[in-house]
């Protein structure tokens, strides 16, 4: 069985974890919401790209771990151009040696005036 990560943050009401731990893996979905009030941030895809980032960063801490421990980002965008603008706040975020990522470029979100969600693995230790 899996342990669900408390990360502090409003609950969506939705039947699902956002953060889920079995021993030494951390699985997490990420999306770009106020850690407060729960609300798609506003701003574009930079903006929401550090929020998506901020919130991977509070889960893993969570979690008892860090973005160092961060292995494979899946990244989920609706515009391809907006690609550079995220793999800027990317790069800003995570450093060397970097999780390997996949960018993949869909239709819609789940979330209107969503432009970003984010899959990670994580091992810790």
């Amino acid at each position: 069985m899996f342990e669900c990560i408390d990360t502090g943050r409003k609950a969506s009401g939705n039947p699902i974890s956002g953060v889920v731990r079995k021993g030494d893996l951390v699985l997490t979905v990420q999306i770009p919401t106020c850690p407060e009030t729960g609300k798609l941030v506003d701003g574009g895809i930079e903006a929401q790209s550090r929020q998506v980032f901020a919130n991977l960063k509070q889960a893993m801490e969570a979690a008892g771990g860090s973005l160092a421990d961060v292995m494979l980002v899946q990244v989920y965008i609706v515009d391809s151009a907006d690609w550079a603008a995220m793999h800027k706040v990317w790069s800003e975020t995570f450093k060397a040696p970097f999780p390997a990522r996949a960018t993949v470029v869909v239709k819609e979100l789940m979330l209107d005036g969503m432009l970003i969600e984010i899959v990670a693995n994580a091992h810790l230790g």
